[in-house]
């Protein structure tokens, strides 16, 4: 993990660049899957399920028995703890399903807006090297809640051809069974064209590497809607000489271990923190399954040294990240001056873990900095707001001398006339 010391507000753009593949390349290889699925359908898919997953694909739709099969496997305990998670992602997303009051503008004049879903949605759910369960939990929650009449699951297949267990108990739980084995950039093309098995959707919602992401944005210039470029995962934190450096060491490996082109950032106005930090990272590491993951992801990560907690604050605030974690003295003082982050976490207890798993909040975040225009996943996100507007005789009368001003204004006759005909209408049945 890089150190750099107090650098220059010129230097930032430099200091917040993320990890990347070379665009065009990257671009020019979804353009090719993109044709490929568009043309040949399942077959496509089975082919790219054994080019990069290793997998021979017979059936693409898992099926009921396989569903049924996989809860028998998950572990009680596992069982339990995803029911839990269930719990307390309801509690906080139902919330969040907030209907609108109808406005009187104007007498004879009533507008309000009303809350529809999305009719059908796909789900990517990561697979590969973590099989992650727990997004299935928060997008699929979101969506009933919402009322999606149409929901479906992409997720990257084992080598042997399965879908991971906890993946499967987890989306039988919350009600969904439409479960496709197809990952990666070829999985947002299904979803945005349709083949002969999966469905068509009109939103995509879902994390994942920069293959999938960039596919994302291509699947947008298609016509389908996704949630937010959502790419690599990272985290950071803002440390003061109060933090514990096992603690903050602990949440920034709990990042880099997603992949090798995730990111993990320590912000500190303390120099020998940021030293017991480093030297944590170096003992906790050792312990890692996926040590080496963590290790290429620390090689793309910085510690930054400033002069002053505010001034870690507004680098962040540059930076956007996907996950802020707030470890200083009175972090709640500090979180009222966070203006883009994805999720924040206060204090030295609130892990990034938690929002991960359990704790209620959406762990699907935007990455990247696009946290400086873009929220996370939340019901709104699987709903449209359609706007509604109902006007009387009298509200016509009371308004329509400003239209047709307006309407002539902008030289487009027939606006005022539209008005200007059922003013006289009005007009004839009271003479």
């Amino acid at each position: 993990m890089k150190t750099s010391k107090f650098p220059k507000r010129e230097d930032w753009d430099t200091l917040c660049k993320r990890p990347a593949i070379e665009s065009d390349y990257l671009e020019g290889k979804i353009r090719e899957i993109f044709k490929k699925v568009r043309e040949e359908g399942d077959q496509s898919l089975r082919e790219y399920a054994k080019l990069f997953d290793g997998a021979d694909i017979t059936t693409i739709k898992v099926t009921k028995d396989e569903i049924g099969e996989a809860e028998k496997s998950v572990t009680a305990i596992l069982k339990e703890a995803i029911r839990i998670a269930q719990d307390n992602i309801v509690k906080f997303h139902e919330t969040q399903l907030i209907s609108e009051p109808q406005v009187e503008i104007m007498p004879g004049i009533r507008c309000w807006r009303k809350n529809v879903p999305i009719e059908k949605v796909g789900l990517y759910i990561p697979g590969g090297s973590a099989p992650l369960f727990s997004t299935v939990l928060m997008l699929g929650i979101p969506a009933r809640i919402a009322g999606s009449r149409k929901v479906i699951i992409c997720t990257p297949p084992c080598k042997d051809g399965s879908v991971h267990p906890a993946v499967l108990y987890a989306s039988k739980l919350i009600g969904i069974t439409d479960i496709y084995k197809v990952g990666g950039a070829q999985a947002i093309a299904a979803m945005v064209y349709g083949t002969e098995t999966i469905p068509q959707v009109y939103k995509i919602f879902g994390p994942g590497n920069q293959y999938v992401t960039k596919a994302k944005e291509l699947a947008q210039l298609q016509g389908t809607a996704i949630d937010m470029p959502a790419g690599p995962s990272e985290v950071m934190v803002i440390a003061d000489k109060s933090a514990n450096p096992a603690f903050v060491a602990a949440d920034l490996l709990s990042q880099a271990e997603h992949g090798p082109d995730s990111q993990v950032m320590l912000l500190s106005d303390d120099e020998r923190l940021i030293s017991s930090v480093q030297i944590s990272l170096t003992e906790q590491i050792l312990y890692l399954p996926r040590q080496t993951i963590a290790a290429a992801s620390l090689q793309n990560s910085r510690a930054i040294l400033f002069d002053s907690i505010d001034t870690c604050i507004r680098f962040s605030n540059f930076y956007a990240p996907e996950h802020l974690i707030i470890s200083v003295n009175n972090p709640n003082v500090t979180a009222e001056k966070v203006i883009n982050a994805g999720s924040v976490f206060i204090g030295p207890f609130s892990c990034e873990s938690t929002g991960d798993y359990a704790s209620g909040t959406n762990h699907t975040l935007p990455t990247a900095g696009y946290a400086k225009a873009n929220s996370g996943v939340s019901v709104d996100s699987f709903l449209k707001k359609i706007t509604y507007q109902e006007i009387t005789k009298t509200g016509l009368l009371n308004i329509g001398s400003t239209i047709r001003t307006m309407a002539k204004a902008e030289q487009l006759e027939a606006h005022k006339n539209a008005v200007s005909i059922r003013l006289k209408y009005i007009e004839n049945e009271r003479s």
